[in-house]
């Protein structure tokens, strides 16, 4: 794989700020969206985090997406940065752990779209935590 041209490195930039934007305001739709039809995703928080992704109760997420990395391949890229998942809830703002986007990606109809995303966070979360 090699760097990706301005355009793919825009493209695929946009599709993480896309994804982490949808999350944080519930948009399901947009979520879905960021992702091909085959698509897998693997994460830790999964089931736990899609119970509450409409912010029930006050409660507001914040995902920061950073130092992407991006090789493209004609149509496949593959993607990695770190991301910081920060809940505000009554007032009180706290980190719920660092971890790490592992994604691959695929461009069609002139748009990329994650065809594999792994979530790896440093810390194990528990279920009161989200």
């Amino acid at each position: 794989m090699t760097a990706p041209s301005m355009e793919d490195w825009f493209g695929i930039n946009n599709i993480f700020i896309r994804y982490a934007n949808s999350l944080d305001h519930g948009d399901v739709e947009a979520v879905v969206e960021c992702f091909s039809e085959d698509a897998s995703l693997e994460s830790p928080v999964l089931g736990k985090f899609s119970a509450r992704l409409k912010r029930e109760g006050g409660t507001q997420f914040r995902h920061v997406v950073s130092n992407l990395a991006v090789d493209v391949e004609g149509d496949r890229a593959h993607a990695i940065c770190y991301l910081l998942d920060f809940m505000t809830r009554d007032g009180k703002t706290e980190l719920l752990s660092p971890g790490e986007y592992d994604c691959t990606l695929r461009k069609t109809d002139g748009r990329w779209r994650f065809e594999r995303r792994l979530v790896a966070m440093d810390r194990p979360f528990r279920v009161n935590d989200i």
